[in-house]
C-alpha cells in the first residue's frame, strides 16, 4: 500500500469513528471530502471499498446489542454512500459529457454529409458550363489555337476528379448506401492509389451497427491509415474488424518505423499525429484506444466501442 492510500485508510478510520461517536452532518461532509480527495488521488469505488471493509472489522470487532448493532450499521452505510457520492457526481459528469460528444459528432457527420453533396454537385455543375463554354470558345479559334483550349480542358477533368476524390473523403455515399465494410475496402483502395499503401481490409461483423457507430470507425480508420501513409514508412497496412457480443473492435497495424513511446503520453507530440482526434471519437462513444509503437517494428492502433444490447 502507497503512502498516499495508507494515510487516507488512517483518515478515513478515524473519520467514520468520530461519525459513529457523534453521527451529525459534519461528520458526513468529511465522508464526502474524502471520497473527492480519493477521486482525486486516482482510487476507484474498489479501493473505497476495500478501505471501508478495513475500517469496518475494526469497528465490529467487539460485541454489540442488537439495537445498536443496527444503528451502527445505518450509520456506516450513511458515511460509506457518502465517500462514493463524489465518484457518482463524477460518473454522472462523464456520461453527460460523452452525450453531448456523441450529439456533436453526430452533427459535424451529418455537415460533412452535406458539404460532400454540395461539393460534388455544384462543382460537377459549374464545372459542366466552363467545358461547355470553352467549346464553343474552340469552335470560334483557328485549328491551330484549339489545343490550348482541349488543354484547359483536361485541366479541368484534373480538377473534378480532385473535388470528387474530395467529396468521398468528406462522406462517402458508400458509407451510407452499403455499411462500414465496404466503405474501409474503398478507403483501402483509394490510400493505395493515392499513395501507393497497399492496405488489406478484413471484416467480421454478426449484425449491423448503428449509423453513428460505424461512422467512428471510418473516421478512426481514415485517420490512422492517413498517418501511416504520410509518416510511417510502411509498405503495407492492413484494417481488421471484430465484433462480439458486447463491443465492436478495429485495428490498423502496419509495418513501418515504429513511433516512438513517448509520443503516446498525454501533451506530447501525438496530438498532431491525429491520435488525440481519434481519443475524443472513442471516447464520445464510452470506448477505448490502444496503441502500441515498439520501434521497429510498426505501430499497432486498436479501438474497442462497446454496443447498446
Amino acid at each position: 500500500m502507497s503512502d498516499r492510500r495508507r494515510d487516507l485508510a488512517a483518515d478515513y478510520a478515524v473519520a467514520l469513528q468520530h461519525y459513529l461517536a457523534k453521527p451529525e452532518e459534519h461528520g458526513l461532509a468529511r465522508a464526502h471530502e474524502l471520497g473527492r480527495k480519493a477521486l482525486t488521488d486516482g482510487l476507484g469505488v474498489l479501493d473505497m471499498a476495500t478501505l471501508h471493509s478495513c475500517a469496518l472489522a475494526s469497528t465490529l470487532r467487539h460485541t454489540l446489542a442488537d439495537t445498536e448493532r443496527m444503528h451502527v450499521l445505518e450509520a456506516l452505510e450513511k458515511f460509506f454512500l457518502e465517500t462514493l457520492s463524489p465518484f457518482e457526481m463524477a460518473h454522472r459528469g462523464f456520461w453527460e459529457t460523452n452525450v453531448v460528444l456523441r450529439r456533436l459528432n453526430d452533427v459535424l457527420e451529418g455537415q460533412a454529409k452535406r458539404i460532400a453533396a454540395q461539393l460534388h454537385n455544384e462543382s460537377s455543375q459549374l464545372l459542366a458550363t466552363v467545358h461547355f463554354a470553352l467549346a464553343d470558345v474552340a469552335n470560334h479559334l483557328p485549328a491551330e489555337r484549339a489545343h490550348e483550349i482541349h488543354a484547359a480542358r483536361g485541366l479541368l477533368d484534373q480538377i473534378e476528379q480532385r473535388l470528387r476524390n474530395l467529396a468521398h473523403e468528406l462522406r462517402p455515399p458508400i458509407l451510407d448506401d452499403l455499411g462500414l465494410v465496404p466503405a474501409l475496402e474503398f478507403l483501402a483502395d483509394t490510400v493505395e492509389k493515392r499513395w501507393g499503401l497497399p492496405v488489406c481490409v478484413q471484416a467480421s461483423l454478426d449484425r449491423g451497427l448503428s449509423a453513428t457507430v460505424e461512422a467512428t470507425l471510418y473516421r478512426i480508420a481514415q485517420e490512422a491509415l492517413t498517418n501511416v501513409a504520410r509518416h510511417a514508412k510502411a509498405t503495407r497496412a492492413e484494417v481488421r474488424v471484430r465484433q462480439s457480443a458486447h463491443c465492436v473492435a478495429c485495428s490498423i497495424c502496419d509495418d513501418g518505423v515504429g513511433m516512438d513511446e513517448a509520443l503516446l503520453l498525454p501533451g506530447t507530440g501525438a496530438r498532431g499525429m491525429g491520435l488525440f482526434e481519434i481519443q475524443e471519437r472513442v471516447a464520445a462513444l464510452g470506448g477505448i484506444l490502444h496503441v502500441c509503437g515498439n520501434r521497429p517494428h510498426g505501430t499497432d492502433l486498436t479501438v474497442e466501442i462497446p454496443l447498446e444490447s
